[in-house]
C-alpha cells in the first residue's frame, strides 16, 4: 500500500510518476469511438479487470460502460461490445463514471445515471463483472443540490468502532463531499452536513468529488479525491488526498494543502474537456499503487506509485 505521512493536518504523498501516453484511447469506430476515459478497476486473481466509461461518435449517450481486462496493468484487450448500457428513465443519456468494490462474493458498482437533465447515483451488483443487476438512484431525493447526485467511493468493510459500528460507509457528491451509511450496501441514508468542501486558495476552490474506492489505513480512512479551482483564470481538475478518523468518518484529520495529479502532457490539457484529470480507479499490483484516470474526458491514462 502506498506510504503516507500527516504532519499539521497536511497529508503527505510520495510523487506520483505518469506514463506519458494514454494507455486507452478512443476506437476507430463504436460505442467507444468519440471519448474513453473515468474508469473503474479491481483486480482478480493475475487479471486487472476495467469498466469504463465510453462515448460514441454516432449518437448522443453520454456513457456506456466497456469492460476490458489486463495481465500487467498498462496493456488492456477490450470487450467488443459494452457490458452495461442505458436501460431505465433515469439513464436514458448515460451510465457514466463507474466505482466498484468487493465485498463477499458480490461486487458492488456504483455509477451515475443521466436523464439529460438530473444526474443520479445509481447502484449495481454483479458476480462476474459482466452481467449487471441495477437497483435504480440510490437516494430518491437529495434536497442539498435539488437531487443532483453523482460519485459514489464505497468502503468496503464495515466499521467496526463509533456511530457507523456494523455499518459501510460511502463518501459521495461532485461540489462538495457528503457521508452516507448503510447496513446491507444497497440501502443508504446520508448525513446532512458535507464532510469535505472545497476550500478558497488551494487547488480545489471550486469543487470536490470523490475518486476511487476509500480505504481503510492504520492512521485513517484514506479517500482520494477529484476537485477543480482556478489556475491563471483557467478551470483545472487535479486530485487530492484527504484523511478521515477510522471511528468517526466525518471527522476530516488531514488534506492534501498541493494536488499529487495535474494536467501536464498535451493529452491530458485539450480533449473533449480541456486541463482535466479525474481518477476512478486504484489496484495494488507488482509493488506498485495503480491510479488510473481520465485525460481531458477523452483518454485513459495511468499514474503509479512505487
Amino acid at each position: 500500500m502506498l506510504k503516507l505521512d500527516i504532519h499539521g493536518g497536511e497529508v503527505l504523498a510520495p510523487p506520483l510518476k505518469k506514463l506519458s501516453f494514454p494507455i486507452l484511447s478512443p476506437s476507430d469506430e463504436g460505442f467507444d469511438s468519440r471519448n474513453i476515459y473515468n474508469a473503474a478497476l479491481i483486480k482478480e486473481r493475475n487479471t486487472i479487470v476495467m469498466l469504463y466509461r465510453a462515448e460514441s461518435k454516432d449518437d448522443n449517450i453520454t456513457g456506456r460502460l466497456g469492460l476490458a481486462l489486463s495481465r500487467d496493468g498498462v496493456e488492456f484487450l477490450r470487450h467488443p461490445e459494452p457490458v452495461v448500457e442505458p436501460e431505465y428513465g433515469y439513464e436514458k443519456r448515460g451510465v457514466e463514471d463507474p466505482r466498484i468494490v468487493k465485498v463477499g462474493s458480490t461486487y458492488y458498482m456504483t455509477y451515475t445515471g443521466y436523464d439529460g437533465n438530473l444526474a443520479k447515483l445509481c447502484l449495481a451488483t454483479s458476480k462476474n463483472l459482466v452481467t449487471w443487476k441495477k437497483h435504480g438512484p440510490v437516494f430518491e431525493e437529495f434536497p442539498q443540490t435539488n437531487n443532483w447526485t453523482k460519485s459514489g467511493a464505497i468502503l468496503p468493510l464495515k466499521m467496526k468502532e463509533g456511530e457507523f459500528k456494523g455499518e459501510y460507509i460511502m463518501y459521495f457528491g461532485d461540489s462538495n463531499i457528503w457521508l452516507a451509511h448503510s447496513k446491507d450496501l444497497l440501502h443508504w441514508e446520508y448525513i446532512e452536513e458535507p464532510v469535505l468542501k472545497p476550500r478558497e486558495g488551494y487547488f480545489d476552490s471550486i469543487l470536490v468529488e470523490p475518486g476511487p474506492p476509500a480505504i481503510m489505513t492504520d492512521f485513517g480512512i484514506v479517500l482520494i479525491y477529484n476537485s477543480a479551482g482556478m489556475e491563471g483564470g483557467i478551470r483545472k481538475y487535479k486530485a487530492g488526498i484527504a484523511v478521515f478518523d477510522s471511528e468517526d468518518p466525518t471527522k476530516l484529520i488531514a488534506r492534501s494543502k498541493k494536488p499529487i495529479l495535474e494536467p501536464t502532457y498535451e493529452w491530458e490539457i485539450h480533449g473533449w474537456v480541456d486541463n482535466v484529470v479525474f481518477i476512478e480507479g486504484l489496484v495494488e499490483h507488482e509493488g506498485r499503487t495503480y491510479l488510473y484516470y481520465g485525460g481531458a474526458d477523452r483518454y485513459i491514462g495511468l499514474a503509479y506509485w512505487e
